[in-house]
């Protein structure tokens, strides 16, 4: 349950605002003096501070320069009967969330709560993930290839220039972005991440951009897009050439102006954002077949970074084995485990088509089902690609009718995926289904993608 703090002189306000949000279920806590606010606000988590501007001891805008020098991350809305244009820019200039006026419209208060309460989620979501996977999104290797793209990394990452990484499902792209992100003077704000191929055309924009309520049927409430809670940080279009062609137009208009519009909105909200793009498509052919806007791409492609399978890179493997190996076990608390030399090159000799996912998968698979601290190329043989789990394995190995269904299901899945180069809208057209229906069966099967 999200928690919000109210700073106003005027308890009847406080009282007023207090029932409001504890009726949509929010935690709320109030003080009618600033000092004592910002002791609270400071000594506590909350994930949205309402801050009223005219009050004795201390008024709005030197609390909010004392709670912007103690590095709080909690979204400040400011509140006032004074509305005027001049407060308005002041509270935006030194860091206000949102600025409403007295006497406070309802609807407007819980939009531009709920809003904050997102960006302040959304922030200590991205500070968990940075914290507790910094490991897994280490990019590792020593190859010629893998020190070229880290050095690449390394001069282009401080400046704001948009990236566009290419190369075959499961090379890393999400980790080269992360990491030009991690390594840029953006590295505090939002890392926003939209995979353009898991979406309907139909929602992409508004996934995008967000929509306005009752721009559309199903629009019961006002939504704030990517775009908007990566400003100030950096968005990541993943499989961006699965984009539709309308949904290009806009991205492209939101690069050329910084501005965006919400889909059955009118209003110009200016955003600033690092676009980082990526795709398994070869987008001079799909701009030749009229799938992909030239135009865009070349605003995309202003630093290109191709990233090698991992067929063109095999004497990474043994580091990449050793650090999955060192992962899984202490993940899943078990005893640290050595591959011989014999082992790794057993594992080099293997064609890796869905890349470094598989090859990780495949580490956790040897690691749960062998139970050695000693793993030589004798015991990792049913890796084989001669050496395929049957349906009676399936049959053998299922304890319902209902774990059957699921791992034939799988398994099936897992063969069109690999028939088909992991190439998500060719699968699904195999299997006559939606690229979104895909990506669900894949998480509900744990089937990952390697990036």
């Amino acid at each position: 349950m999200s928690s919000v703090l109210i700073i106003d002189d005027e308890k009847e306000i406080c009282e007023s605002i207090k029932m409001i949000l504890d009726y949509e279920e929010y935690l709320v806590d109030y003080s009618t003096g600033a000092i004592e606010g910002l002791e609270k606000l400071f000594t506590n988590k909350f994930s949205c501070l309402l801050l009223d501007i005219q009050m004795p001891e201390m008024n709005g805008f030197e609390a909010l320069k004392k709670i912007k020098e103690n590095n709080s991350a909690t979204p400040v809305i400011i509140i006032s009967a004074h509305g005027s244009v001049e407060n308005a820019v002041k509270a935006t200039r030194l860091g206000a969330f949102d600025f409403i006026e007295k006497p406070i419209d309802r609807d407007k208060l819980l939009i531009s709560v709920r809003n904050a309460v997102e960006q302040y989620k959304l922030l200590n979501e991205n500070a968990e993930i940075k914290q507790s996977l910094q490991g897994n999104t280490e990019i590792l290797g020593s190859s010629k290839a893998i020190q070229n793209i880290l050095e690449l990394i390394e001069r282009v990452a401080p400046i704001d220039t948009r990236v566009l990484i290419t190369g075959e499902n499961g090379t890393g792209k999400e980790l080269v972005a992360r990491a030009l992100h991690n390594k840029s003077t953006r590295k505090d704000k939002p890392f926003v991440e939209v995979n353009c191929a898991a979406i309907p055309n139909e929602l992409i924009e508004s996934e995008l951009f967000g929509h306005e309520k009752g721009s559309f049927t199903g629009a019961f409430q006002q939504r704030i897009g990517k775009f908007e809670l990566a400003n100030k940080g950096t968005i990541f279009l993943d499989e961006i050439g699965d984009m539709s062609l309308q949904a290009q137009a806009k991205v492209l208009r939101a690069i050329e102006d910084s501005k965006i519009e919400r889909v059955g909105g009118t209003k110009k909200i200016e955003v600033d954002v690092r676009i980082l793009a990526a795709t398994n498509k070869n987008l001079a052919e799909e701009i030749e077949k009229g799938n992909f806007r030239e135009d865009l791409f070349h605003r995309l492609n202003v630093i290109p970074v191709q990233i090698p399978p991992l067929r063109e890179r095999i004497d990474d493997i043994p580091i990449l084995v050793a650090h999955f190996a060192s992962d899984i076990t202490t993940k899943h608390k078990k005893t640290p485990v050595k591959f011989t030399d014999d082992a790794l090159k057993f594992l080099q000799s293997l064609a890796w088509s869905g890349n470094i996912r598989e090859l990780r998968n495949a580490v956790e698979r040897i690691i749960i089902l062998i139970d050695k601290k000693e793993l030589t190329a004798k015991d990792i043989e049913f890796l084989s690609p001669g050496s395929k789990s049957s349906l009676g394995d399936i049959i053998d190995t299922s304890n319902s009718f209902q774990e059957f269904k699921d791992k034939a299901e799988k398994a099936f899945i897992i063969k069109q995926l690999k028939a088909n180069d992991w190439n998500i809208s060719k699968t699904a057209e195999v299997l006559e289904i939606q690229r979104s229906h895909l990506y669900n069966k894949m998480k509900k099967f744990g089937i990952e993608k390697a990036e």
